[in-house]
């Protein structure tokens, strides 16, 4: 996404300016919109691929060491060394961004998604067991729904993480708001621009954190019923 930016400082360069926002709206509403789409995806894939992974190792407790400890050693590589990897095999792009956020969000919903299905009452397994569930049916049916609150707060973490890390897709060009930021830089400090496109990438994690949050409350209602 290029950036044709209007540069009319007010004196003094102040943070904030509501001239540069209404002279780029429509280039901040662009990266804004990026940004959103590629958090997005970005969570719905590493939910795709972690959790199938959590369940794995939930089943298999010979396969939760390593499952965990290849997502947390991905988890420690420098974003910027992920993306000198990754680029030259998958090109500079939105699939280089995505993979790159994708790995870091990994370890935060396996681990989440992992503790909330342990957190299931042995009793409440065995039960269903008696009741004839075999492990697909009790999977579906019994654990994974007790095992939501744990999900999703996995779910919410590497949400807020994702749009953090989403900024630094501006080393191949793709970075969202993180190019209103680093292009501020480069136009002499300009800091409108730079804090601009900040408070946005803290709304934008602000606002999806709620939503989830919202998702939950409506998925796990029997956790804000109160005893009479």
């Amino acid at each position: 996404m290029s950036l044709h930016l209007s540069y009319r400082a007010a004196p003094g360069n102040p943070w904030f300016s509501w001239q540069y926002v209404r002279d780029n709206s429509d280039t901040i509403l662009d990266a804004l919109r990026e940004h959103t789409w590629l958090t997005a995806r970005a969570v719905l894939i590493a939910a795709l691929v972690a959790l199938p992974l959590a369940v794995a190792a939930y089943w298999f407790r010979s396969l939760a060491g390593p499952v965990l400890a290849v997502s947390g050693v991905l988890y420690t590589i420098p974003s910027l060394a992920l993306f000198a990897f990754l680029g030259p095999t998958l090109g500079i792009g939105a699939v280089t961004v995505l993979t790159v956020v994708v790995l870091y969000a990994l370890l935060v919903i396996v681990r989440n998604a992992l503790a909330g299905l342990n957190q299931v009452p042995p009793e409440v397994r065995e039960a269903a067991e008696g009741m004839g569930y075999g492990r697909w049916a009790r999977l579906f049916r019994i654990e994974l729904p007790l095992a939501l609150p744990g999900i999703l707060t996995g779910l919410r973490l590497a949400t807020v993480s994702t749009v953090a890390l989403v900024t630094v897709g501006v080393v191949i060009g793709r970075g969202g708001l993180g190019q209103l930021i680093f292009a501020g830089f480069q136009n002499n400090f300009y800091k409108a621009q730079i804090m601009t496109g900040t408070v946005l990438c803290v709304l934008l994690a602000l606002l999806l954190d709620l939503v989830l949050a919202g998702v939950g409350r409506l998925l796990t209602p029997w956790l804000r019923r109160r005893p009479s």
